[in-house]
């Protein structure tokens, strides 16, 4: 072999790497280690990746289509459609979700304690109304007209009261003497005064009770209930077993008996009570009232009415320690 057709027999070797891009076999994916550290500008970028992940020019192109989206919601995109900007939110689920969480302030947590107290005072309210509508509607004609009547009495009596002071007033202003009508009057009033101090004896129109407790069982709350039901009747002088019942007087339980103010009394208990006959006895036989509270614990109860009851017990007069007149 010449020197000249060397050259020729090499050359090829030389141009082959030039050619490289145009042939398939060298793609990319598996380009002679050799040729590409001699040549590194002219080995071929890499392809770009396809929707399936392959490389390489001998795939056809293959187009990627956009996914398809599905028109029934999922549930994780549930609560994006509960917005309140979302054009399918219903008026039910706007309403759910404006009151729930509930937020609460200050101002109305203040005003739901108010409403609250308010309302619960109304309850007890109308609770203790009730019990006195059904004990009034269970009790019988005779006793409902028995109430009525003393009511009506008590109301005549205040009436009758304002009209007599009214009477002493225009009395005081007309008379010519005032100085000598403002004694007679001044005398008058003591002596009522008196009556109902203890220290001038009384008479008059009343009742009398008897009470015969031969069980013992009479305490002296129940004679205090009678007592005062008498005075809330009109009772005017009280006398119990010798005993006069003033303002000041107090009843205590005794060893077989009670104690008015400090003096001990047994049964029977003899009740003297001037008044208006016709107001104190049916305030003593209302229903629940002192003689059936009596009864219930066995004990005989007797009211009888009479014209004239005399009250003589007496209660010294007590000077007070303290007080003075303030007139001069």
């Amino acid at each position: 072999m010449s020197e000249r057709e060397q050259p020729e027999t090499t050359r090829p070797a030389v141009t082959t790497p030039r050619s490289v891009p145009d042939t398939p076999a060298s793609a990319p994916g598996a380009p002679p280690a050799g040729l590409r550290r001699e040549l590194p500008a002219e080995v071929p970028p890499t392809a770009p990746r396809t929707a399936y992940g392959r490389t390489g020019a001998s795939e056809a192109p293959r187009t990627t289509h956009p996914p398809q989206v599905s028109q029934k919601p999922q549930a994780s995109e549930a609560p994006a459609a509960d917005g309140p900007g979302e054009p399918g939110l219903t008026g039910r689920r706007r309403l759910v979700n404006g009151l729930w969480p509930p937020r609460v302030t200050r101002a109305q947590l203040i005003v739901a304690l108010l409403l609250f107290g308010l309302g619960f005072g109304l309850a007890v309210q109308v609770a203790s109304t009730s019990d006195t509508d059904s004990a009034l509607r269970g009790a019988r004609q005779e006793d409902l007209v028995r109430i009525l009547d003393e009511l009506d009495d008590r109301t005549e009596r205040l009436e009758d009261e304002k009209q007599g002071l009214e009477k002493q007033r225009e009395e005081l202003e007309n008379s010519s003497d005032q100085a000598e009508e403002a004694r007679r009057q001044t005398i008058e009033k003591e002596r009522q005064l008196g009556v109902l101090a203890g220290t001038v004896a009384a008479q008059g129109p009343g009742i009398e009770m008897t009470i015969e407790d031969t069980k013992g069982t009479v305490e002296s709350d129940m004679l205090l209930d009678a007592i005062q039901e008498l005075r809330a009747a009109g009772a005017e002088a009280i006398q119990v077993n010798g005993v006069r019942v003033v303002a000041g007087t107090y009843l205590s339980d005794a060893d077989g008996g009670v104690s008015v103010d400090g003096n001990k009394i047994k049964s029977p208990y003899r009740f003297k009570v001037i008044g208006k006959p016709q107001d104190l006895e049916p305030a003593l036989n209302i229903p629940g009232g002192v003689v059936q509270t009596l009864e219930k614990e066995q004990a005989t109860v007797t009211v009888e009415r009479t014209d004239k009851i005399v009250v003589d017990a007496l209660r010294a007069p007590k000077r007070p320690d303290y007080a003075r007149s303030s007139s001069r």
